[in-house]
């Protein structure tokens, strides 16, 4: 039983060491509305048409 304890504990320690050093991790849990803060890469440029390219 004590083993599992030990385990428990090392792995919390571990799993808070990795947040920790992670930088800016949110865990709020989802966001909806305005606190939503998703932002999207923007698009690639078009190729030009082999023909435009002269």
């Amino acid at each position: 039983m004590w083993k599992i304890a030990v385990g428990f504990a090392v792995f919390a320690a571990l799993a808070i060491y990795i947040l920790s050093k992670g930088g800016d991790i949110d865990m709020g849990g989802e966001k909806h509305g305005g606190d939503a803060a998703h932002t999207e890469a923007p698009a690639a440029a078009p190729v030009q048409a082999a023909s435009e390219a002269k």
